[in-house]
């Protein structure tokens, strides 16, 4: 691709675009990069981790979870808000319960238990995650308000 000038237009690598995320398998692993690829109703799709050139297939059910990040490190003297108090957001408030103990509160615009997952906005606006991919079948419990 040129610029109108007639010179190169810059190009990014690949793990340089699409959305940041956080791949949490229900075995613990953890893969971080970008993804240009997912969406709610394949089977798998592709992370290119960071500083690398080749993208990682990804099969959607192994995972617990899919975070769409800020940052990949986070900020770990950031205290995390779990309830809905005092917080507006949009859809139906759900607290999810993942099998692993691990506990999550945010808004969804579609939860269905017979899909293979749903999205959800955490409740904690400030926090690095910015929406969630849950997988249903890491999920032990889901409480809607």
């Amino acid at each position: 691709m040129t610029t109108p000038t007639g010179t190169p237009a810059p190009t990014k690598p690949a793990s340089a675009v699409g959305n940041m995320v956080v791949a949490r398998f229900r075995d613990g692993r953890r893969v971080k990069g970008t993804t240009q690829d997912f969406a709610p109703t394949k089977a798998r799709f592709h992370i290119h981790p960071d500083g690398e050139s080749s993208a990682v297939e990804i099969q959607t059910e192994e995972l617990k979870a899919l975070f769409f990040v800020r940052t990949y490190d986070g900020d770990p003297h950031h205290d995390n808000v779990y309830s809905f108090e005092d917080v507006k957001g949009h859809g139906r408030k759900a607290t999810v319960t993942f099998y692993d103990g691990e506990t999550m509160s945010g808004y969804t615009m579609g939860y269905h238990a017979d899909k293979s997952g749903f999205f959800m906005v955490p409740v904690d606006a400030t926090g690095n995650n910015s929406r969630v991919f849950v997988v249903n079948a890491a999920v032990k419990n889901v409480e809607m308000q």
